[in-house]
């Protein structure tokens, strides 16, 4: 009987003979192959998770705080539809989607009786106006009602140059701009009807200011329209027919005059003195306003909301393709140009 061969001897007995030379080198390629992967799948295991990537914030280049254009600025267009297009990042573009189309234009002569017939039932606010538990809460009516440069020489300038047959002024508070307006027409033998847009609340903390000149509040009315149409009264009939307040927010009033087809010849914007609040107004106001029309306004340098006025200004005009002309503490833009014949 052949004796049995050694395990071993049978293993190498049944490799090939063309690989027996390399047996050693697969044998320890195998190893360290096992040996990493063993390590790898370890140390999978206790790796910390991966951390989300970060996100980048992109922040708009602020365009409107500038005070001079860049090359990336919007081109003079008179359609805020096109500007906003070209327009940088900044602002969004919301900030350019106010309406440009109102109503069919009503006559001028016909805007006071429009206007008495749709907000007070087709009776004058004047009317056996102050009933007496209301006179009893006024101040006397004051010949001069105080205001922010409501005399200036802004306005006769402008009123001579325009000769206006409908003028709108947002924010009026007692009447002195409206007042100096009605007269100023009047010795230009001029009769515009003038349409004063206020909400008559006034602002928090304003009577710390004019306490002298408001009366106190009333079962938490300010009683500034009161007070308003009771210096207008004082001025005499001529002023109560052609002065007519209009006791509203800026935006729902301009809406509804935009809608009913009242246009101005010349604006006044006087309302409040922030940008986002200045912006809105003139781009409101701006759909009331008669092509050949003026635009102009207070607190061109003042410091509030970092001369939140002067930016609106600024911006609109650059994005109508318009100039701002420094009046004193008032601007003026230049006028209105004539519609296109795309409407716009």
């Amino acid at each position: 009987m052949k004796p049995r061969p050694s395990p071993a001897a049978a293993s190498s007995g049944g490799v090939p003979a063309r690989l027996r030379p390399h047996l050693t080198r697969l044998t320890v390629f195998l190893i360290v192959f096992s040996a990493g992967y063993s390590v790898g799948i370890m140390s999978s295991s206790i790796r910390p998770p991966a951390s989300k990537p970060s996100q980048t914030v992109i922040r708009p280049r602020a365009a409107h705080l500038s005070g001079t254009a860049s090359s990336t600025d919007v081109p003079a267009s008179n359609g805020s539809a096109a500007a906003a297009a070209n327009y940088p990042r900044s602002p969004p573009h919301d900030l350019f989607r106010f309406r440009e189309e109102c109503g069919e234009a009503i006559p001028s002569d016909a805007v006071v009786r429009t206007l008495l017939d749709k907000l007070f039932d087709g009776e004058s606010p004047y009317e056996s106006f102050p009933p007496p538990h209301t006179a009893a809460l006024l101040h006397p009516a004051a010949a001069r009602p105080r205001g922010w440069g409501s005399t200036g020489a802004v306005f006769a300038e402008l009123i001579e140059e325009v000769r206006p047959d409908v003028i709108v002024e947002l924010g009026a508070f007692l009447g002195a701009s409206a007042l100096h307006m009605a007269a100023v027409s009047k010795n230009l033998s001029l009769s515009p009807a003038i349409l004063c847009v206020d909400d008559f609340r006034g602002w928090p903390a304003f009577r710390d200011r004019f306490r002298r000149d408001v009366p106190p509040p009333r079962h938490g009315d300010a009683l500034l329209l009161p007070q308003f149409m009771s210096n207008v009264a004082a001025a005499g009939a001529d002023a109560t027919a052609r002065v007519l307040p209009l006791p509203f927010s800026t935006a729902s009033a301009l809406a509804a005059l935009c809608h009913w087809g009242v246009y101005a010849d010349l604006i006044e914007v006087d309302a409040g003195h922030d940008f986002h609040s200045a912006w809105a107004d003139i781009n409101l106001a701006w759909a009331v306003l008669r092509p050949g029309g003026v635009m102009f306004g207070h607190d061109y340098f003042t410091a509030a909301d970092d001369r939140g006025v002067r930016r609106a200004v600024t911006l609109f005009a650059r994005v109508k393709g318009l100039t701002v002309r420094p009046h004193g503490q008032h601007w003026v833009l230049s006028p209105k140009p004539p519609l296109r014949r795309d409407g716009r």
